[in-house]
């Protein structure tokens, strides 16, 4: 475990955890397995530690007592529509479900959250009316297409 980091998120799995840390490590830079508890040698990873572009997280492999949630969702900031899209398309694929306003479930069952760093400078601008119809505007997607945030925002019609 990471000393420097006293908080960690654990995302419970029946028994998939390692799976889904290797796959999620793969999406993003400064994303690395840091440790994987193994009690059984010949079986599957109990625990999985890995840091995710910066965050620490675990896996816990418990059984099929519990059911990932949209109440708990990891959000991801992307810096344009080229991570967007590519993000969107690895998690999405091979069972992902998307949503809507840039949410989405992987093929685990995890909820993410897909949020181009436009869109909260757009929302949370002085122009109430240009925010309101950014608002509108992603109330209205799947996936954020930030072509069509910014159009609202000043006004245009697409």
């Amino acid at each position: 475990m990471n000393p420097t980091s006293k908080v960690r998120t654990c995302l419970w799995f029946d028994t998939q955890g390692e799976d889904a840390a290797s796959f999620y490590v793969s999406l993003m830079p400064e994303s690395f397995i840091e440790s994987v508890s193994r009690p059984d040698p010949a079986g599957p990873a109990l625990v999985v530690e890995f840091t995710l572009a910066g965050a620490p997280y675990m896996t816990l492999n418990g059984g099929p007592h519990f059911d990932h949630s949209p109440a708990a969702s990891i959000s991801v900031l992307t810096k344009d529509q080229t991570e967007t899209d590519s993000l969107w398309a690895a998690l999405t694929a091979d069972g992902g479900t998307p949503s809507q306003c840039g949410w989405l479930t992987d093929r685990f069952g995890v909820s993410w959250q897909i949020v181009p760093e436009v869109l909260p400078r757009l929302m949370m601008s002085d122009d109430k009316k240009a925010a309101q119809r950014a608002h509108a505007s992603m109330m209205t997607m799947s996936k954020i297409d930030i072509a069509a945030l910014e159009a609202a925002f000043r006004g245009e019609k697409t």
